[in-house]
């Protein structure tokens, strides 16, 4: 028996506005949205707090931290993944591309062993057996210029709902570590590497995007074709290297660290991610471009929670309230990156769409959430 549910006396965050209604859901599909304040009968009163659609996430870190939350701490595989799963749900995520990271070095002592082949299938083990709570994909953080990539990419196939592959170059005087000195910091914060130690790493680095990185991004792009995966740019900085992936066919531009940058992607029809954690903090912990000039300028499309899972929602209220628009800024974190993915079926409160929803009020200007659920299911 499909069971039915209405939130009644909310306002609805539509596409393209906020309206005061109910939603309908029967199973797991939203079927009737009405207009106006009633709460019939058996409905859930909403107290005027608001129904957006569930959060969609590009690029998030967060299961990485579960998997090791202390340096030289493997937590269980199945334990970090249900852990993460719930806390997602428990910020109004419903549907998360778990990014993983292929490609390492094995040859030095800062680097991990490689884990996605591994993860992958333990997580869609926990997923046959509906142990899940929400909507979970992957996201392959292809580090081009490491020496396992190959073999690291050719592990995967079709069949493992690889929904984006990003490519990625750290290697230090550029993108992200432009400011060498912010690698410097990173490295001897999370592995404890400094002077003669920290020259050899970055030597070695330099060294290997010589010699590996064409061959390797060109590999890196072809598995995104062969998995079905949209392609994404990571951490452009100028017009070259931005037309450069546009040349690849990148669909999404994750971080990239100047206005030229962002403003030459939308030149390219590529929509611009950047990270919550930007917005909040008022600026990027790497040094690069502030989200909010960004957004000022137009030129943010969608947000990622990065490495904290609850700074999606807030972060979207706040580019909201940036734009004088809360819709504008809910569709950053559900009908925009939806979109950009090719996930046709949510994003949005539109009948017929996955009953995928978050309640929430405002308290001040941070986002209590009241209810969250996934394909009509309380989630959390």
């Amino acid at each position: 028996m499909t069971q039915e549910m209405i939130l009644a006396n909310a306002r609805l965050i539509l596409a393209d506005e906020v309206r005061t209604g109910a939603v309908k859901i029967a199973g797991e599909e939203i079927v009737a949205i009405d207009e106006g304040t009633s709460v019939p009968a058996g409905a859930v009163d909403c107290e005027g707090d608001f129904i957006a659609p569930g959060l969609v996430e590009l690029h998030t870190d967060n299961l990485e931290q579960h998997l090791h939350p202390r340096p030289g701490v493997d937590w269980p595989h199945a334990a970090a993944i249900l852990a993460h799963d719930a806390e997602l749900a428990a910020t109004g995520i419903t549907t998360v591309f778990d990014a993983m990271r292929v490609g390492f070095n094995p040859s030095s002592r800062s680097d991990t062993k490689a884990y996605a082949r591994g993860l992958a299938t333990e997580l869609w083990d926990l997923r046959e057996a509906g142990t899940l709570r929400i909507s979970h994909f992957l996201h392959l953080r292809a580090e081009i210029c490491a020496e396992t990539l190959v073999d690291d990419l050719n592990e995967f196939g079709p069949e493992d709902r690889v929904g984006i592959v990003s490519l990625m170059d750290h290697t230090p005087g550029q993108r992200q570590y432009a400011d060498v000195s912010k690698l410097a910091d990173y490295m001897k914060r999370t592995q404890g590497l400094t002077g003669a130690a920290f020259d050899a790493y970055c030597d070695q680095l330099m060294e290997q995007r010589d010699r590996l990185g064409p061959p390797h991004e060109a590999h890196a792009v072809a598995c995104a074709r062969r998995f079905g995966a949209v392609l994404a740019s990571h951490d452009d900085s100028n017009r070259a290297q931005v037309e450069h992936s546009a040349a690849h066919g990148v669909q999404v531009a994750e971080f990239p660290t100047t206005v030229e940058a962002a403003q030459v992607c939308h030149e390219n029809g590529i929509p611009v991610m950047m990270g919550a954690p930007n917005v909040i903090r008022g600026g990027s912990h790497s040094g690069n471009v502030a989200a909010a000039e960004l957004a000022h300028e137009g030129l943010l499309d969608i947000l990622s929670s990065d490495y904290v899972p609850a700074a999606l929602l807030l972060g979207a209220v706040q580019l909201g309230e940036l734009w004088g628009d809360m819709a504008r800024g809910l569709a950053t974190v559900t009908a925009t990156p939806a979109k950009a993915v090719g996930l046709q079926d949510r994003g949005t409160v539109e009948i017929g769409k996955r009953a995928d929803l978050i309640r929430f009020r405002l308290h001040g200007r941070t986002p209590i959430l009241g209810g969250v659920w996934s394909r009509g299911r309380r989630a959390a």
